[in-house]
């Protein structure tokens, strides 16, 4: 670009600081014009902006507060900070001159002429040679005054061979105000700019030696004072130590504490060798009060204390089904634990039982004997004799070693609203345990875990050991909440360090870094909970038990609504039990048509919001009492925000109802098979993904391959045919829909239609076989709940049935299949339909969407 060349750039303006050429530099941008100014640089190939620096420190930049002369830059990076702003890296290329500044959309533009930097007539003219070796001795000098060393500073300006370069470096790490590294920018001549900077280099030289000069004076100064400091401190300790000994009891009292704990060999020698530094440090010294932290920390974590378990499994089960509705597989799994604690305890009494009634003869044995020795020794069967105590007599009886029972590792899974986090806090009630929840998620610092070393200032205990101060027994219940949210940065892996907590087999000698002894956390029931388990490190997963907690049925649902959720909203406001009357049929429509989830948390917020508005009709004088069916809950509610699919009303050909999983429950779906004249080409749409697509296409083969006995003339297969998944918006993936687009394509290809009662679900290999699927229970509620009765499965998921509730199979036609042939028989019907295909009634998650009717 030459210097009659202009070009138009977005202006980048600077507050405090100028940028010269040859130079890279991070700034930081968050002005709206600012911002807007770097979005266009971005969007140009060449990413160049003009750099110019303020007149005046304002947030608003106008043309007359900008200098004219500036440097054009190339953003080399840009990286988003918090907020809108972003952070730079301006490489700086060239010296120009704004001729026009103009406004263009939010931001300043400007029209820049290039300019040409004036070099001397003679380059190798003596005078200007020895300008650049001062230069460079004398900033060499600058950066060793301000502490940088010189093989540093050297390397550094070798690497530059313009004088103009060298210049610009220079000034750059000037400490100058703006104004002034303005003039050195727009100084075009290089000589001059030489003298201009070799001035100001000398200047700050003067300046940082006049700067150590003081400094100097006011160490020698501040020695002497320093000195009468140090021995008014020894003063004030010996007066502490002669004084009535303020300070010393609660030292005294300290140790006393901590003497009369039962503590381990290691975490003992520990304590004492702590005290004996504590008693030698200065009481006012910050190595005191860290010492002193540690010890009470110690004093407060309960090494030997333990909450006596509430055995009584009847007191036990009631209080587990009085807080919560369903999860039985979670209740048996904790009255088994107290089941196995209450028969440990039992036979440890009778085994006590046993073994000192046998003590007892041994003990009269050996009295016996000893007495019948001395006799005939001494020959006076009347003399006393000592006999040993019956302490030293009872053998130890068996089984007598310490057997307390390890504490479980129970990780709860499921979605979210099911009940996880107050599950765990009613087995901590029905055990009679102290509870504790720490929560884990977003946690990505190890010593959140762990601890911080005492060597860092501000070090502390981490969660787990302040969760056993808190609780003060040896075996609390004790909540790790969101496990899986856990993740790992570069100040550890806090998943990792859970590892050693979680671990039977080492917990027994968990090692805290601030406590930096092992504690047993043997004895604790540990509970995790988490949604997903994909987010848990395998190592991790492989030392809990796992407990699933599946999504409430409908009747489930109802249930908790009338034991739980519409108590405590009609208490929270303010409402009388007899002034809401919600009817069943009410409170299915605002379980089915106002929240779609697995557990019930929304259903809680709408009870809450229905309670809201009768209160206010109570409160406005309008009525006393309020029965709410479902046309009030629509009236008080709104329309509802959930469309359930229903099941088809006729059967068709080329559309087969499927069954898939979501985390908020199961739903049904339709899959739909048309063909078309054509070549003999699959179409696949509905936002499937490779595993669905590979489905499709798996069936579309077996069509082809068993066309004979499926009855398929073979010119259909010369037929385009299309798959259609509706609810194209949502991406679906997975196997399970194998069988019903195989179903839906053999239909369309035989022209024979769907039984619309039928649901189905399984993945499809090439040779027709159906293999098992996850998610049973959820699919079949699903299916039931869209009015479906009959069901076909996989056979190798029978055993998944026994999760369904009894009336949820009573009302299903359930049929377990092991080949595609077996669902065809099931599904297809005989004879010949209509080209008309009647519309299916469908749903939609959104807000306003038309009902079905």
């Amino acid at each position: 670009m030459s210097e009659q060349d202009t070009h138009t750039f977005p202006v980048l303006p600077l507050r405090d600081s100028v940028l010269f050429p040859g130079v890279a530099t991070p700034i930081g941008a968050g002005r709206p014009g600012t911002l807007k100014a770097v979005q266009a640089a971005v969007a140009d190939p060449d990413r160049l902006v003009f750099v110019v620096a303020q007149r005046e420190n304002r947030t608003e930049v106008t043309p007359e507060l900008l200098y004219s002369t500036g440097t054009v830059a190339h953003i080399d990076q840009i990286q988003k900070t918090s907020g809108n702003a972003v952070q730079l890296l301006l490489d700086g290329k060239f010296r120009g001159v704004g001729v026009r500044f103009q406004e263009k959309e939010g931001r300043l533009d400007a029209v820049v002429r290039p300019v040409e930097e004036i070099l001397p007539t003679d380059t190798e003219d003596p005078a200007f040679l020895g300008l650049q070796r001062e230069l460079r001795s004398r900033a060499t000098d600058l950066g060793r005054e301000i502490g940088i060393p010189d093989e540093v500073v050297k390397g550094f300006l070798q690497n530059v061979e313009e004088p103009s370069t060298l210049t610009d470096l220079v000034a750059t790490y000037l400490d100058l105000p703006t104004h002034e590294k303005q003039m050195l920018l727009e100084t075009f001549a290089v000589e001059e700019r030489l003298r201009m900077i070799l001035l100001h280099v000398e200047r700050q030289i003067n300046v940082v030696e006049a700067q150590q000069d003081i400094k100097d004076q006011v160490q020698r100064e501040l020695g002497d004072r320093q000195r009468e400091m140090v021995l008014r401190e020894q003063l004030t300790a010996i007066q502490a130590e002669l004084a009535d000994g303020e300070g010393g009891d609660e030292i005294e009292e300290l140790r006393e504490r901590l003497e009369a704990l039962d503590l381990p060999e290691e975490a003992r020698k520990e304590v004492d060798r702590e005290l004996g530094r504590l008693g030698r440090s200065n009481r006012e010294s910050m190595e005191h009060q860290v010492i002193r932290t540690y010890l009470e920390t110690v004093e407060e974590l309960p090494w030997n204390e333990r909450s006596r378990d509430h055995l009584d499994l009847e007191a036990a089960e009631r209080i587990l089904d009085e807080d919560h509705y369903g999860l039985q597989d979670v209740k048996d799994r904790v009255l088994e634990f107290l089941a196995v604690r209450q028969l440990r305890e039992r036979r440890k009494e009778d085994s006590a039982g046993a073994g000192e009634s046998e003590g007892e003869m041994v003990v009269d044995e050996a009295v016996d004997r000893i007495a019948a020795e001395i006799a005939e020794e001494t020959g006076d069967a009347d003399e006393p004799s000592e006999t040993p105590s019956s302490d030293e007599s009872t053998p130890t009886p068996a089984g007598n070693e310490d057997d307390r029972a390890k504490g479980s590792i129970l990780l709860f899974v499921g979605p979210p609203g099911v009940g996880k986090t107050s599950v765990a806090k009613s087995i901590a009630r029905a055990m009679d345990r102290e509870y504790v929840r720490i929560s884990l998620g977003g946690v990505r610092d190890e010593a959140d875990i762990r601890g911080h070393r005492r060597t860092y200032v501000g070090a502390m205990p981490g969660r787990i050991l302040k969760g056993m101060k808190q609780a003060g027994t040896k075996n609390p219940v004790f909540l790790l909440d969101e496990v899986d949210k856990v993740g790992a940065s570069f100040q550890g892996d806090p998943a990792a360090a859970l590892l050693e907590v979680l671990d039977p087999a080492q917990n027994d000698t968990f090692v805290d870094h601030y406590l930096g002894v092992p504690f047993d956390l043997s004895e604790v029931m540990f509970i995790a909970t988490a949604n997903f388990l994909q987010s848990i490190p395998s190592p991790l997963l492989d030392r809990m038990e796992r407990v699933d907690f599946s999504g409430y049925t409908e009747r489930e649902k109802r249930e908790i609504a009338r034991r739980y959720l519409l108590p405590r909203q009609e208490r929270e406001n303010a409402l009388r039990p007899k002034e809401l009357d919600l009817t069943d049929d009410g409170l299915g429509e605002v379980i089915s048509r106002h929240t779609r989830e697995a557990g019930v948390r929304q259903l809680e917020r709408a009870l809450g919001k229905l309670c809201r508005k009768v209160a206010r009709k109570i409160a406005s004088g309008e009525t006393e009492r309020l029965t709410v069916d479902p046309e009030a809950v629509e009236e008080l509610l709104g329309r509802p925000k959930i469309r359930p699919e229903s099941a088809a009303r006729e059967d068709q050909v080329g559309v087969a109802t499927g069954m898939y999983y979501t985390p908020a429950g199961g739903d049904i779906m339709f899959v739909e098979a048309a063909t078309m004249s054509g070549k003999g080409k699959l179409t696949l749409t509905g936002q499937l993904g490779d595993v669905m697509k590979e489905s499709a296409t798996a069936a579309w083969t077996y069509a082809r391959s068993h066309a004979d006995s499926l009855g398929i003339d073979p010119e259909q297969f010369e037929l385009d045919v299309h798959i259609h998944v509706p609810a194209g918006a949502v991406p679906k993936d997975g196997p399970s829909a194998g069988i019903t687009m195989a179903t839906a394509l053999i239909s369309s290809l035989s022209e024979r239609p769907i039984d619309h009662d039928l649901a189905m679900t399984g993945e499809l290999t090439l040779t027709g076989r159906v293999l098992p699927i996850g998610g049973v229970k959820e699919k079949v509620l699903g299916a039931s709940r869209a009015g479906i009765h009959r069901v076909v499965l996989p056979k190798e998921n029978e055993a998944a049935l026994d999760d369904l509730p009894d009336d949820v199979r009573e009302s299903l036609e359930i049929s377990l299949v092991e080949e595609l042939s077996e669902v065809l028989e099931l599904a297809l019907r005989p004879g010949e339909v209509s080209s008309s295909r009647p519309s299916i009634p469908r749903g939609s998650d959104e807000i306003g969407g038309e009902l079905p009717h």
